[in-house]
């Protein structure tokens, strides 16, 4: 009758929860960083509302949903005199954790806790980092120069991507 009681107690848990509302909860703290330090950053929801404002580097705590089924998208401006602004979008993806809603049997997780919370989403990217550009002219001299650009594969142009020749090590 104990174990009986036990199973019982485990399902009605199981069922009556929501994985992401557990392991990941309707929030998500992000980082704010940029190049220079002590930039301005002003966060603004979908809806054009400024959530935050400060200078970085920064960590905000933002919400994961904009309401059921609904998820949440962020546009963070960093802007700093003498360089030019720099706007990022900060979007929202699925969560693997509403995933596990599914394998461990939580219907009313999978489809009133988890997007009624907004834990059904994780917001990308985690750490937000921004390089500013100068406003300052350049010269002739300067701009005939060679330079060397690093920046992530997601940030080349497609165009340029596909002209790309990957570099093999031995």
């Amino acid at each position: 009758m104990k174990k009986l009681f036990t199973a019982s107690i485990i399902a009605t848990t199981l069922t009556f929860t929501g994985c992401a509302s557990i392991f990941s909860g309707s929030t998500q703290t992000l980082t704010f960083k940029s190049v220079p330090d002590t930039a301005n950053i002003s966060i603004t929801n979908k809806a054009g509302e400024k959530i935050h404002t400060g200078s970085t580097p920064a960590t905000v705590t933002l919400k994961r949903g904009n309401g059921f089924f609904q998820p949440a998208g962020y546009e963070v401006t960093f802007t700093k005199d003498g360089y030019q602004p720099k706007k990022i979008q900060v979007t929202a993806n699925v969560n693997g954790w509403y995933i596990a809603n599914i394998i461990f049997g939580g219907l009313i997780g999978l489809l009133i806790i988890d997007p009624a919370t907004g834990a059904m989403y994780t917001l990308s990217p985690k750490d937000v980092n921004a390089v500013l550009d100068s406003t300052q002219s350049q010269t002739a001299q300067n701009k005939s120069k060679q330079s060397l650009t690093v920046m992530l594969v997601k940030d080349v142009p497609v165009d340029i991507m596909n002209r790309a020749k990957y570099i093999t090590t031995l």
